[in-house]
């Protein structure tokens, strides 16, 4: 309990032998609240398939036994700038990607996240590739940005774009893949024969999707800067590839964001 049951059942279980068989290596934040548990539950099927994967769990997130240090020190909510609540229940941080990169550094063929940033999923395995440092900070808004291109899966292949109706075969709506670069140029693209739409209009609606100031998209491994972004429809591949240059970064910020459960008594 407490993590993503369909990661096991619809991803793991049918999958697993053929990922170990052709290389393909995992990152995923299905482990919820409770990483450990998805983690035992992934080994658990790799021994009745006779697969030998090493698991890593990125740990961390939970501070809910900081609660009293964080309202002493005047923590307060994002928006509206109250006091943390009375009765909290949970406070997960929102971890970005340097532990991923690090555990694949280890040898992990699956790694399992609780919190995290929903790019973060992206960018450690783009650090870990091709070996981009801390301190590069361009690069690491640009594979924050291709992370932020997919992280809410159809949503840039016209799941919720504005000219819907140029959006064709719903039905089979393709999710998106990005395709990168060691310089941090990318292509978004989808699979072939999928409905839906890559184009301007898609990309650039994600872009601005939930990032707040496109100045200083804050995340705990880069501030990025997104103003200077350019989407490029792909000749001959209108309706399915854009190429994504110019993202910016700067150093982060000293803060992580997090997520607070509270309930009323």
């Amino acid at each position: 309990a407490g993590f993503c049951p369909d990661f096991i059942t619809e991803v793991i279980q049918p999958l697993l032998v053929d990922m170990k068989t052709k290389g393909v290596r995992v990152v995923s934040n299905a482990g919820g609240i409770n990483p450990y548990a998805c983690a035992a539950a992934v080994k658990m099927i790799a021994a009745k398939s006779g697969v030998d994967v090493k698991v890593a769990v990125v740990d961390g997130d939970n501070i809910t036994h900081r609660e009293s240090e964080l309202k002493s020190v005047g923590i307060s909510c994002l928006d509206s700038e109250s006091p943390l609540p009375s009765h909290i229940q949970s406070m997960n941080a929102y971890l970005g990607a340097r532990p991923i990169s690090l555990a694949l550094n280890l040898g992990a063929d699956i790694v399992v996240t609780g919190r995290c940033v929903d790019s973060a999923v992206v960018l450690g395995p783009l650090m870990h590739q091709f070996g981009w440092l801390p301190d590069q900070y361009d690069l690491l808004a640009a594979g924050s940005l291709a992370g932020h291109l997919v992280e809410c899966g159809a949503q840039s292949t016209g799941g919720i774009f504005t000219d819907w109706h140029e959006v064709s075969d719903w039905d089979t709506i393709g999710f998106p893949i990005v395709e990168c670069s060691e310089d941090g140029t990318f292509r978004l693209t989808k699979p072939p024969g999928t409905g839906g739409l890559v184009s301007f209009g898609t990309a650039a609606e994600q872009l601005v999707y939930e990032i707040g100031d496109p100045t200083a998209y804050l995340l705990p491994d880069v501030s990025c800067d997104f103003t200077r972004v350019k989407i490029s429809e792909v000749p001959g591949q209108e309706g399915s590839a854009v190429r994504v240059t110019g993202a910016r970064g700067y150093r982060p910020s000293n803060d992580y964001k997090v997520k607070t459960k509270s309930f009323s008594k």
